[in-house]
């Protein structure tokens, strides 16, 4: 039951997620940023069959595979968005055309690491979906705020060279 759960939660987050990559919003750069990723993280740890007892070599390296993969499109993800700031000193932000190929991109690549589990007889919980997507937002997240900070401030007076 806990498996249907999480692809259930994995889904719900999916959607609220790609949903509003398309519509301007402002940019979280407060605690509500790690929330997410820490729950999602939380959820996954806590379920005893995230590593496939019967195959758990195979099963370590395709989470860990899975992890630096999602760690690579996160960083592309943050990348692809168009940030701006507003007169009142807040960053915006808005998905573009990059992003949505990040996406498509992020679900071919997370379905040839499921096919390959397949291949090698690995169980696959959905724990380590919920668990990399944890790691993808955190990452997404960690590169937004961070270029957030390279956006120029109008209010802020320039130092003449």
């Amino acid at each position: 039951m806990l498996g249907f759960a999480n692809i259930i939660i994995v889904i719900a987050v999916m959607a609220l997620i790609v949903s509003r990559q398309f519509r301007a919003q402002k940019l979280d750069d407060g605690r509500r940023f790690w929330l997410l990723p820490l729950i999602l993280g939380a959820v996954a740890l806590s379920d005893h069959k995230l590593i496939d007892a019967a195959h758990r070599a195979g099963s370590v390296a395709l989470l860990a595979g899975s992890v630096v993969v999602m760690l690579a499109m996160g960083s592309v993800w943050g990348w692809t968005v168009r940030l701006w700031r507003e007169s009142d000193g807040s960053i915006w932000m808005k998905g573009t055309g990059a992003t949505l190929a990040a996406w498509i991109g992020l679900i071919a690549v997370r379905l040839g690491i499921y096919a390959l589990g397949s291949a090698l007889h690995v169980h696959q919980a959905a724990s380590g979906l919920l668990l990399t997507l944890g790691v993808l937002l955190l990452t997404r997240g960690g590169v937004l705020n961070w270029r957030a900070r390279l956006v120029d401030d109008p209010r802020r007076p320039h130092p003449v060279a």
